[in-house]
């Protein structure tokens, strides 16, 4: 596996490989990379000749409540794992590199509406960071696909739509979310937690799981499921942000006759904040 920091270095790789016409796939990362990483990294295998997976604790959609500087940053862990996992590139810039003009006088890319809602309510300014990079890394890389995990569901819907509306040539594909044996979602943020509070924050992945089988009978009023998943939520000692039934399509509040739906959440457990979703049909029986 090569471990590349410097843009030209990645180019020149890629375009070996391309010039013997072979394809190239994308998962970009923030590092503290967990069983759910490689997953992903097994998706990427499945769709290209060649995978690079990209570390980068990126500054710009980390805003000033949030835990930049305490993000776990295991650069050597993450290169022995993914050069187990065959990978063919670690691609780890530094900031000067993915921003030469600084964060300050950096150019951004926004995806209105789609990111001022959920996460985006209590996260101003997240996922423009997130759109920004992903934007460079694709412009970087060059990659026929990219993957990414459900467990951060809105940030998918917001990347399709800013690949579709600036023309890019790659297509995203979604991994599952993996998940601890107690359903809690796999997520850096979780070395954050005891093993008590992590048992604790199970409780999101029941409520929406219950709220997903409710819906999957063809209920028709959103704002009751939503009210008893919080309700479920909170009464574990949990606070929550958001409890949304969407449309798994577009995020929006869904029609009645819609029946690719999402159901996701945020809550809080003392000072970590933990996101999830379930994707269910409506009228169709959840597995």
């Amino acid at each position: 596996m090569q471990h590349i920091k410097d843009i030209k270095s990645l180019r020149e790789a890629t375009t070996v490989w391309r010039e013997a016409g072979k394809t190239v796939a994308l998962v970009p990362t923030m590092g503290n990379l967990h069983r759910g990483h490689l997953r992903l990294v097994e998706i990427a295998a499945e769709h290209a000749d060649h995978v690079i997976v990209s570390v980068f604790v990126n500054p710009t959609q980390f805003g000033p409540m949030d835990d930049f500087d305490r993000y776990p940053r295991t650069l050597d862990v993450d290169a022995r794992r993914l050069s187990n996992a065959g990978v063919d590139v670690l691609f780890a810039p530094e900031v000067d590199a993915m921003y030469p003009r600084g964060l300050d006088n950096a150019t951004l890319v926004v995806v209105p509406e789609l990111a001022e809602q959920l996460c985006g309510a209590s996260r101003p300014g997240h996922f423009t960071g997130v759109t920004s990079v992903v934007s460079r890394l694709l412009n970087i890389c060059q990659p026929s696909s990219a993957v990414f995990g459900q467990k951060d569901y809105q940030q998918f819907i917001i990347l399709k739509r800013m690949v579709g509306d600036l023309h890019q040539d790659v297509r995203l594909l979604l991994g599952e979310t993996y998940r601890e044996d107690s359903g809690l979602a796999k997520s850096s943020r979780n070395n954050f937690l005891t093993d008590v509070q992590k048992d604790q924050a199970a409780v999101i992945y029941a409520a929406l799981t219950r709220a997903a089988e409710i819906l999957a009978k063809g209920e028709q009023q959103p704002e009751a499921i939503e009210k008893l998943a919080a309700g479920q939520i909170e009464a574990a000692g949990l606070r929550t942000e958001y409890v949304a039934v969407r449309s798994a399509d577009h995020l929006g509040v869904p029609e009645s006759h819609e029946r690719n739906l999402i159901v996701l959440a945020a809550a809080r457990l003392g000072a970590v904040r933990l996101i999830d979703n379930v994707l269910v049909t409506r009228g169709a029986k959840v597995d």
